[in-house]
């Protein structure tokens, strides 16, 4: 089921929705810590990351859902927001640098689709960052934040997702260790759950963070089996010939 934009802006609103902001930004920007001259696109509902792009990047730009709702968006500057289908975007082939994907995937009745259209868009060698629900976390099991909605994942799943779209995972992490409880505690404690969810490797973390390459080319895989049915044939053979004292009938 596909989240409204407005109910996801009035969670970032909110004082849970400050904190999550503030750890997943952290997340992505010791990934992308230089974004000089390159060209950005946050696909869901990735504004409250891209604002940290803004006037860094060569050029960044929001795509939001049709099914969602799209703002207006960054506030005080020209609109950079669009509405568009998941398999239909209004780029060229091979003109975007970065693709930040923000509850983007879990809502999709077709990811593959997805997936496939924002590698075409990729440039060659190009990255991405997924953050979607982590399907052991807690913010999984509750609809009362936007990470509550659509299909989580495991992290095979997503790896298995990625690879048959031709992306490559480069870099995994998990982030909301913390439960998705609103209140004042919540604000004082959440450094310190990320930082000891993350040195545990605690596995029921709220989402998962995945960077990954742009492929090009499709691996081909034989296997052992049918190897093993393969027959080596000479390349040359003799053929039979009459003999030179032989006369023909």
């Amino acid at each position: 089921m596909a989240l409204d934009v407005i109910d996801i802006r009035s969670f970032y609103a909110g004082p849970l929705g400050r904190v999550t902001r503030q750890v997943l930004s952290d997340q992505i920007r010791q990934r992308w810590s230089r974004t000089q001259s390159l060209a950005i696109l946050g696909y869901g509902y990735a504004t409250p990351y891209l604002d940290d792009f803004v006037g860094e990047a060569e050029r960044v730009i929001s795509v939001m859902p049709a099914r969602q709702g799209v703002v207006n968006w960054p506030v005080g500057r020209s609109s950079a927001s669009v509405l568009a289908s998941a398999d239909a975007m209004p780029f060229p082939n091979g003109t975007i640098d970065r693709i930040l994907v923000v509850l983007g995937l879990e809502t999709q009745d077709h990811p593959q689709d997805m997936l496939s259209e924002l590698w075409r868009i990729l440039t060659p060698g190009g990255q991405m960052i997924v953050i979607t629900p982590n399907r052991r976390g807690l913010w999984a099991r509750g609809d009362k934040t936007p990470f509550g909605h659509g299909q989580p994942f495991s992290r095979r799943q997503l790896t298995d997702l990625l690879r048959e779209a031709l992306f490559s995972p480069s870099h995994w992490s998990e982030a909301l260790h913390f439960p998705p409880f609103k209140g004042a505690m919540l604000s004082r404690t959440a450094t310190a759950w990320e930082k000891i969810g993350s040195a545990l490797a605690l596995p029921f973390a709220g989402v998962h963070v995945v960077e990954a390459t742009k492929l090009m080319y499709r691996p081909i895989l034989v296997s052992a089996a049918k190897r093993s049915r393969v027959a080596l044939s000479p390349v040359f053979v003799p053929a039979t010939s009459p003999r030179l004292d032989e006369s023909p009938l």
